[in-house]
């Protein structure tokens, strides 16, 4: 068996002479020889996808079914097929971006032709996937693979709860079928937890032991370091004038995706050959931005966390971080993308006053709430008929991304079922696990404080980060800048802090009107439907900054986190920026401002200013009825609608001054979130007489 195990490794590898690394072995013996199942928890570039591959070979060559890989991300899932087919090894996947193909790749598994086939965790839920494939690669799968387990655990880095569905898929496995789950990123209470949903078995049946295959975590190939600077101007300054110093090509991590794209603008008017990589880039283009980097076309991929997993270019160069990741398990996984076959590559982080609440703003999105929970238990209780995820929307105020994620969790807990049509619930009994998520919050908490000790430097950086995942072997680097002191400049050229500081204090975003009313609305009282009519639209309207953008962001965050006063003047003169920038088909004609029940001191003062420089008659301000909007920020679309609908009225005076105006009306809020507020303002506004309405508000959420 090590004979032919070798030979597969040469073949998946391309070299006769290649040999396994310390465990690669050991994991594949007890897989294919004993049938265990195995957890083999080790540092990124360690070969983990050869145990699967190697396994993969020896088990199709003695006549057992296809390996299963369940595989978080599209990325990864391309890389993993390339890999098989070095080795000559028949990979296919079944996902949603590939659905013209789902025919092809089922006659394949019917024919006994795929050697490996890759799913995500949320196919193994798929209506038609569950009843037409499931049962059959449960009965002959040969090997189930669970790349990136952390994703298992809810104490890992990723909420992600349709890696719990595993359980079950376990639970349904033959006795003698060998599972193999891998990662790079797990401490021991993430261990812990893994490894007892790797043991599950079908009811009554003792658990399977598991073998655990853990190595050291520490790359000799990463020099880490951190550059703390007073600002985002001399973050993007240094980066600017630094970036071509870093070896070979590399990726620059930011926490969010308008930091994402701020960055790479001001990276490419620097001469850096940059592209951003977010959640809002095309599949397909994410594809070729992979390929550009891999290649060498590019200096580096600005990106969030979307490029991550998966991702591997062994000759990586280099990992910046403007921004720190909210713990350091999700900082190691990132990081380890560089430096698997070099002999040094270079990782700084550049830590912003604004981190801590990009964590608090992800972590508040991630967690399930019992009001939540049970309103929409209740609607899918007392419908006759399944129910999609839009026409919930109407019945509960929860918004899609939240709401989609919440009925997964009641989906893997057996409260509700996926079917065709939408989701109906099961009549199980369910209860709001409020110590589990309490854990989860507390394990979160702990781990943002590791990560602001990280910061600190008064341990070796590497040791601390293995520290951190429970790794027995920690030791000083005598490399990061903590051991050796620091191997990167300091100092931001005045020249490249000036050009930072300019583009920074640019103001100025784009607000996209509202087309469409939300479906259903009629359920809530709200008598619309379809496209919103041309002449009671909004025009196209302008925000001074997102509040998650580098330059504005922060100083408008200070601003809305003050008591109400004022608008400070620098904030008055990027306004009045914004206004002379701002590409209108006709000048304003009249001011009129938002009514605000926080900020009406912020908001007058800035309506009162365009109108005194702009010499534009300032109106008045419209009404509010029964105290103004209602809803949960951050709801959905129909909820947050209803909540503003006829709540803003145009009151006597104000309607005078609109019949007398001859041009558009300039309307002032302080921060937009949803949009349908400033929507169903400029439509009372429209209704009134005004010709057009122009939004202008400070602050975007995003």
């Amino acid at each position: 068996m090590r004979t032919q195990a070798q030979q597969a490794l040469a073949t998946l590898v391309g070299r006769p002479e290649a040999d396994f690394r310390d465990g690669q072995y050991e994991a594949i013996e007890a897989l294919v020889d004993r049938r265990e199942r195995v957890l083999v928890v080790q540092r990124t570039g360690w070969g983990k996808s050869a145990v699967y591959f190697v396994a993969t070979a020896l088990r199709r060559a003695a006549g057992a079914g296809p390996t299963v890989i369940v595989s978080p991300l599209l990325a990864l899932m391309r890389d993993q097929i390339a890999a098989a087919q070095r080795a000559g090894i028949n990979a296919v996947t079944i996902n949603s971006a590939n659905a013209e193909e789902w025919a092809a790749v089922r006659e394949q598994l019917a024919a006994d032709a795929v050697d490996v086939l890759l799913v995500s965790p949320e196919r193994l839920n798929n209506p038609r996937f569950r009843a037409e494939q499931l049962p059959d690669l449960a009965a002959r799968c040969g090997l189930l693979v669970v790349d990136e387990a952390h994703c298992i655990s809810d104490w890992g880095h990723d909420f992600r709860p349709d890696y719990r569905r595993i359980r079950t898929m376990l639970a349904g496995l033959p006795s003698d079928t060998p599972v193999l789950a891998t990662t790079a990123t797990a401490n021991e209470r993430v261990v812990t937890d893994v490894v007892e949903q790797l043991a599950a078995t079908a009811e009554g049946a003792d658990p399977r032991q598991v073998t655990t295959v853990r190595g050291p975590l520490a790359r000799s190939s990463l020099r880490l370091g951190v550059l703390d600077l007073p600002g985002a101007a001399q973050r993007v300054g240094w980066l600017a004038a630094h970036l071509g110093d870093l070896p070979g090509s590399g990726i620059v991590y930011t926490l969010t995706v308008s930091a994402a794209e701020d960055l790479t603008e001001a990276l490419r008017a620097a001469g850096h050959e940059v592209r951003a990589y977010t959640g809002r880039t095309d599949p397909a283009d994410r594809s070729e931005l992979e390929a550009a980097l891999r290649d060498n076309q590019v200096k580096a991929l600005v990106a969030t966390s979307a490029l991550g997993m998966g991702f591997d270019k062994p000759d990586l160069g280099f990992v910046v971080h403007l921004g720190a990741p909210s713990s350091p398990v999700a900082y190691y996984q990132q990081v380890g993308r560089a430096g698997r076959a070099t002999d040094r590559a270079d990782v700084l982080l550049l830590p912003g006053a604004e981190d801590k609440d990009i964590w608090a703003y992800f972590a508040s999105a991630a967690m399930p709430r019992q009001v939540q929970a049970d309103a929409v238990l209740d609607e899918l209780g007392r419908s006759e008929r399944p129910l999609s995820t839009m026409a919930l929307e109407t019945l509960v105020d929860v918004r899609r991304t939240r709401l989609e994620l919440l009925l997964k969790v009641l989906d893997v807990d057996g409260a509700v079922e996926r079917v065709q049509g939408g989701w109906r619930a099961t009549g199980r009994p369910w209860a709001y696990d409020a110590q589990r998520y309490e854990r989860v919050a507390q394990a979160r908490d702990r781990e943002q404080g590791l990560m602001v000790e990280y910061l600190t430097g008064e341990q070796c950086r590497m040791e601390f980060l293995q520290r951190a995942l429970d790794d027995a072997t920690a030791a000083p680097c005598g490399r990061c800048d903590v051991c050796a002191g620091p191997w990167y400049p300091t100092e931001v050229p005045d020249e490249a802090l000036q050009r930072a500081t300019g583009r920074l204090a640019r103001a100025g975003v784009p607000v996209e009107p509202r087309a469409q009313w939300p479906s259903g609305m009629a359920r809530l009282g709200v008598e619309v439907k379809g496209k919103i009519a041309p002449a009671e639209q909004m025009d196209r309207g302008r925000v001074v900054a997102r509040l998650s953008d580098l330059g504005w962001g922060q100083r408008l965050r200070e601003v809305f986190n003050a008591d109400d006063d004022a608008a400070p003047a620098a904030l008055l003169g990027a306004v009045v920026q914004v206004l002379a920038d701002w590409d209108w088909a006709q000048r304003p004609a009249g001011v009129v401002a938002m009514p605000s029940r926080a900020r009406p001191k912020l908001i007058a003062s800035v309506a009162e200013h365009i109108s005194a420089r702009g010499r534009l008659p300032f109106l008045g301000t419209l009404d509010l009825v029964d105290g103004g909007p209602t809803g949960e920020a951050g709801g959905n679309s129909a909820f947050r609608l209803a909540g503003v609908w006829q709540r803003f009225t145009v009151g006597p005076q104000l309607g005078e001054h609109l019949a007398e105006l001859h041009g558009p009306v300039l309307l002032v809020d302080d921060l937009v979130d949803s949009r349908w507020t400033l929507t169903v303002a400029a439509r009372e506004l429209r209704l009134a007489g005004a010709d057009a309405v122009l939004p202008l508000a400070l602050a975007a959420q995003g």
